[in-house]
Order: structure tokens, then sequence, then C-alpha cells
């Protein structure tokens, strides 16, 4: 059997909105198997209820959940899944012969998960891509490192990851709202390319190129954090558009710059991509870190008490914004 045997690593809210992605597509490609297998961390949650709030909410695993009602009712609420995408809380079931992971956790995770990836996972055809964004850093040089480098590396083997980068905010890719993104890779066959980029690609929802550059497209996912941040203290302040404007234009140059002092093979027009410069234009007006700085700029306002912020007590009012 040559197909595809598709499996995602998570399932909170983009592990759960992308499942949607590839449900569709494994089901409509010839070269996919119709399962699509997301691995799931159990826990309970409770079940939604028309009854009165006096009667107790029933409880049940997420995973039965997710199988039982195509929807992952915590993380992804409102959203139906395609009905063969299969909630499994057993990782090396999920990954069983598996030919294609996907990568969609929060990257501290992946270490202690490795081993069991590597040995269920098809021996000879299997490849990833990572939806994790973020960098690694490396403790004795203290230099950035690539998740996806660090992916390949913990399963060994000559195993390749690329990575799907874009302004992809879940709910929206969720909801069937027109996107595009980025699909960086490189296997070292064309066939296994294209195939990879059409399991990603919906014509009329989520249209996705593919480009060779994997540390450009990789980076800019994680940078575009730092200059949203900014993008939120400028609508926290309110400086109004043409400041944001002036940080969106010299924060993608300073991206660039990045990218290119510390990885090698980075190509100038991965910035004008999808995971480039539209990217960290949704982010920064409206994703998390925009919002959240925006608070955290307000509330300083209000306070005025100095022009200075003890760390400790900066520590502690963002993780009150966030949570």
């Amino acid at each position: 059997n040559d197909r595809e045997q598709i499996c995602i690593i998570g399932s909170g809210n983009w592990g759960s909105a992308i499942a949607t992605i590839l449900g569709r597509s494994a089901a409509r490609l010839p070269f996919c198997n119709d399962e699509v297998r997301m691995w799931v961390f159990e826990e309970e949650v409770s079940l939604p209820s028309e009854e009165s709030n006096d009667v107790p909410a029933k409880k049940a695993n997420l995973s039965d959940v997710i199988n039982s009602r195509h929807e992952n009712i915590k993380y992804l609420p409102g959203v139906k899944l395609p009905t063969n995408v299969k909630a499994i809380p057993d990782l090396k079931e999920a990954c069983l012969n598996a030919t294609l992971l996907v990568f969609v956790l929060p990257h501290q995770f992946l270490p202690k998960l490795m081993p069991i990836i590597r040995a269920s996972v098809h021996p000879s055809r299997c490849r990833g891509v990572s939806l994790i964004k973020g960098l690694g850093f490396d403790k004795r040089t203290k230099l950035p490192v690539l998740i996806s480098q660090s992916i390949s590396i913990g399963i060994g083997d000559g195993f390749h990851c690329g990575v799907l980068m874009g302004a992809n905010v879940a709910n929206e890719v969720a909801m069937g709202r027109m996107c595009e993104s980025t699909l960086a890779c490189d296997y070292g066959n064309d066939e296994v390319n294209e195939r990879t980029r059409q399991i990603f690609d919906e014509r009329l929802n989520f249209r996705v190129a593919r480009i060779g550059d994997v540390a450009g497209a990789e980076a800019c996912g994680a940078l575009k954090n730092v200059i949203a941040l900014g993008a939120g203290f400028i609508d926290g302040l309110k400086l109004g558009g043409n400041t944001k404007a002036a940080l969106l234009r010299v924060g993608l140059l300073e991206m660039a710059k990045f990218c290119k002092i510390f990885f090698e093979g980075v190509e100038s027009g991965t910035f004008m991509e999808s995971c480039g410069m539209a990217d960290l234009i949704t982010t920064c007006y409206g994703g998390r870190n925009r919002k959240c700085a925006e608070v955290f700029a307000k509330l300083r306002l209000q306070d005025g008490s100095s022009d200075t912020f003890d760390p400790e007590e900066c520590n502690r009012l963002w993780s009150k914004i966030e949570n």
C-alpha cells in the first residue's frame, strides 16, 4: 500500500482547525488513506447540556467526544470535524506506519514523544511538516535552533521535516474563510513535494504555495510575534496607523536581517510569501500577542506611577493578561 497515512500530532485549536483541511483532502485525494489520525492528549471534559445549570455537567474523555460528536468541544467548539478524522489517545497507535506527520503542539512536549514516534512510523517513507511557531535555543551556544531541525534530529534516520507557515488564524481556517499558506519543504523528490502540497491545499479555502526555504519560513513564524508586541503597544498608546505602518516596514526588514545572520540558505523572496509579510500583517492586527500587548500598554498608562517597571511586577501583570 503506497497510499499516504496522515497523522496529526496535537489536537488543540490549530491542530483541530488543520484537521478540517486534512480530513477533506484525505477523502478527496486518491493517493491518501481515508482515515486521518489525530493524537489527543487525553483529558476529561464537561459535556454541554441543555438542562438547567443546577444539573451537574456530565464528564467524558476528549477523544471519545471528538469521535462521537466530530467536534473538539474544548479547543474548537462549534466547528464540525470531518468524520474520517479519528482521535486517538495512544501515540503509538496514532503514528503506526504513518507516512506524513503533522506536528502542531507546544514544542516543549516534543522530546519525550520522539522515541515513541520514531519506533512507530513507516520505516522508510515517513516525513514531517511542523506547524509549530517558535524557535529553540542551543544551551551551549545560545544560538537559535529551528524546531523542524530538532524534530529531524530527534527522529533520525534521515527524517526530513518541512514547515507550514502563513497568515492562518485557526478559527478563520476552520470556518472555511479564504486564506493562503506557505509550505516550505524539500524531501528530495518533486513528486513527494507536490503530494505534500496537495494534501494541505484547498483551492477555494486554503491556498498553499510551496517554497524550498524551510529556515526562512519557520523563523518568520516565530519572529513576527515579537513585532506584534510592538504593534499592540502602539495600539494601546493610540499612536495611530502611520506609526504601526512604520513598525511593520522596519519589522519585516529586521526579520529578514535576523534570518540571514543566523540561518543558511534564506531567500529574500520568502519574506513576500504568506509566511512572511502576510503573517506579519494579520498577527499585528488580530493576533493574541498584539491583543495582550495592547492591554498591557493601557494598564501601564492607567498606572502612571513611574517610567520603569519592576521585572517581577511586569511578569505578574503579563501572566494575568494572558490568562
